[in-house]
């Protein structure tokens, strides 16, 4: 099938994909009309706006976004060093019962497919004027935070500003040199200053991820994929595996959305909190680790599993993207809900947090958007923008509206390898399951790496066992590809 051909074919797949699981895949004549009218944030307001347009901000993104949230830029004091993430200010121009406010509060998230993006605002704000471009002054919020050679966040400090971000990397090209292996990309090439920041960044990272897992921060390597096409024709869906500076701003965000919970509950708001509990599956988490020849305790223990995690990473590298998405499966997935400060919060199990929220990707989550009305409502002394209740029910329409846009993706990627798999019916795969319950058991495989429902031979079988399989049918249109264990023999 041809690249354009199978193109079409998906997007057409996603398109239904998005009605069918409650989300809208196009704007409304209202919000497209709004749009029109949009210009840049005026760089005035009511907070005290700091102007931090002369440190060397950059962003590190995927080499195709254009929907830039945040940059970062360190720093030093008698303290520690300091890191710095400016997020954009997406609310200066999408307001509170807005035809575009409207849009992203249903959808909650920009969708992203091998199809193509569903983006939650329109991409003159998301890509424009509210990404923070090089080269472009921009209204933000800044999160300034005081890190200790050890990693300990010793002071943290919420403000707005305007920046300057002062190049756009991306993921790829900035691991590379950070890890020896290629030469600086050339915007970084022409700055000692840049490379210089990037090291002191990455330095800054580490420690703060040294400290989480100390704590009990699990260490996990899921596996997303990418479609690739080769002469016109859809030929894979490649692994897009993490990398040194993918971690970078990981551990920056985790670092800066556990601050801005802080900050708020301090301040006595309430927010929303992304929760994650300890899991209820514990039981075959203790049952895979005994497998490998590792006890763990009897009841949900994160240091343990993240003991654990660490030493299989150094034993089996190759086999520990498996292991991590079964555990991954096993502990559940996260949610949004309301907390009350004062009152008992159900924290986050695998990032070893007991404050949490979504604060740093406003452009793409509605949840951040949320997040940072309630900031700048704090930062001015107004009026809160969300009452209690509002803020419960947007947690539960954030919670089903994420989830909805996990099933159209999979949806889709299955399609993909669908399309990639229809001439290979009878094909045997090595296949480890990731999903087993009354309503199915799942197997993923690689080559294209995707899932497919076992139709026969999963009795007895649960997520992170092994098993040979073969290709008995697929489905593009439904997303269907499923497979049948084959008999092992002696």
């Amino acid at each position: 099938m041809t690249s354009a051909a199978a193109e079409s074919r998906l997007s057409g797949i996603a398109r239904e994909a998005m009605r069918e699981h409650g989300l809208l895949p196009d704007f409304s004549p209202e919000a497209v009309a709004e749009t029109k009218t949009l210009a840049h944030a005026a760089e005035a307001g009511g907070a005290a706006i700091r102007d931090l347009r002369r440190l060397p901000w950059v962003s590190i993104d995927n080499d195709d976004s254009l929907d830039l949230d945040q940059l970062s830029v360190a720093g030093t004091d008698a303290a520690g060093d300091i890191a710095y993430v400016a997020v954009a200010d997406v609310d200066a121009l999408v307001k509170i019962a807005s035809a575009i406010d409207a849009h992203a509060s249903a959808n909650t998230t920009s969708v992203y497919t091998a199809a193509g993006v569903f983006p939650m605002l329109p991409e003159k704000l998301s890509t424009n004027l509210t990404s923070l471009n090089e080269g472009e002054d921009r209204l933000a919020v800044v999160i300034q935070m005081t890190v200790a050679r050890d990693g300990e966040l010793v002071g943290s400090e919420v403000y707005r500003a305007i920046v300057r971000n002062r190049a756009k990397l991306a993921y790829n090209g900035v691991a590379a040199w950070l890890t020896g292996s290629a030469p600086p990309p050339p915007k970084l090439a022409a700055s000692t200053e840049l490379q210089e920041q990037l090291r002191q960044q990455s330095r800054i990272a580490k420690a703060l991820k040294a400290r989480r897992e100390s704590r009990g921060a699990l260490e996990l390597d899921t596996l997303e994929t990418r479609p690739l096409f080769s002469d016109g024709t859809l030929k894979d869906l490649a692994p897009d595996a993490s990398n040194v500076a993918k971690e970078l701003i990981e551990d920056f965000m985790v670092a800066a959305n556990g601050v801005t919970a802080r900050f708020l509950a301090g301040k006595g708001v309430p927010t929303l909190r992304r929760v994650l509990p300890p899991p209820e599956r514990w039981g075959r988490i203790v049952a895979l680790a005994a497998n490998l020849g590792a006890p763990l305790p009897a009841t949900p223990d994160a240091v343990a599993l993240q003991a654990f995690l660490r030493a299989r990473r150094a034993a089996d590298s190759a086999g520990f993207a498996d292991l991590s998405l079964s555990i991954v499966k096993l502990l559940g997935a996260g949610e949004y809900s309301l907390e009350i400060p004062g009152k008992p919060s159900t924290g986050h199990f695998a990032l070893a947090l007991e404050d949490y929220t979504h604060s740093t990707a406003p452009n793409r989550r509605f949840p951040d958007l949320v997040t940072q009305r309630l900031l700048k409502a704090t930062l001015e002394g107004g009026a809160m923008p969300y009452s209690n209740e509002d803020l419960a029910a947007i947690a539960g329409h954030c919670t089903m509206q994420e989830r909805n846009a996990a099933k159209v993706e999979r949806q889709v990627a299955k399609a993909a390898a669908a399309i990639l798999l229809s001439s290979r019916i009878g094909e045997r795969f090595s296949g480890v399951v990731t999903g087993a319950s009354d309503k199915g058991t799942w197997v993923r495989i690689s080559h294209p790496t995707t899932e497919g429902r076992l139709l026969r031979g999963f009795a007895g079988l649960d997520v992170g066992d092994r098993v040979p399989v073969k290709l008995v049918h697929t489905d593009p249109a439904r997303g269907f590809i499923d497979f049948a264990a084959v008999e092992r023999h002696p």
